[in-house]
């Protein structure tokens, strides 16, 4: 599966332990993420991530574009819960694409905990024939 990773900055710590516990599951599938996120979560874990532009200089975006096109099919998204930061529109665009395009979007820690165990029992297998193209599924494919 093609699995995105974000996560606010007080967040990243957060997000960093739950791939950590979640590391044998992660490792399994294509990572991608916005950039200091991946970093700080491959540097914690181990894992192979694809590192987009950081969240505020468009990697946001870069994730909005691949989710426009179909091509994620499992998003964590670690969001900041202080009252005073506004939701941006490349936020908003994250909500409504997953939406559109019926991707699993965890946003807290519980959500994504079913996610994971979700994801590791085979519940998103329905994804293959969404998103047939991905590099996850073409691998599956090819091993058949």
């Amino acid at each position: 599966m093609e699995i995105a990773l974000i996560a606010d900055d007080n967040k990243k710590e957060l997000l960093a332990q739950f791939c950590i516990a979640y590391c044998g599951i992660l490792s399994r599938h294509h990572i991608c993420a916005t950039h200091t996120t991946g970093s700080y979560v491959a540097d914690a874990t181990g894992l192979e991530i694809e590192n987009y532009m950081p969240g505020s200089g468009g990697g946001l975006e870069q994730i909005n574009a691949r989710i426009s096109y179909n091509e994620i099919d499992l998003v964590f998204y670690f969001r900041s819960t202080n009252i005073a930061k506004e939701t941006t529109e490349a936020e908003q665009d994250l909500f409504r694409l997953c939406d559109v395009n019926n991707i699993p979007l965890a946003t807290n820690i519980a959500t994504a905990e079913v996610l994971i165990m979700a994801l590791e029992a085979g519940s998103f297998d329905w994804r293959e024939f969404i998103n047939p193209r991905s590099a996850y599924n073409q691998r599956k494919k090819a091993l058949k």
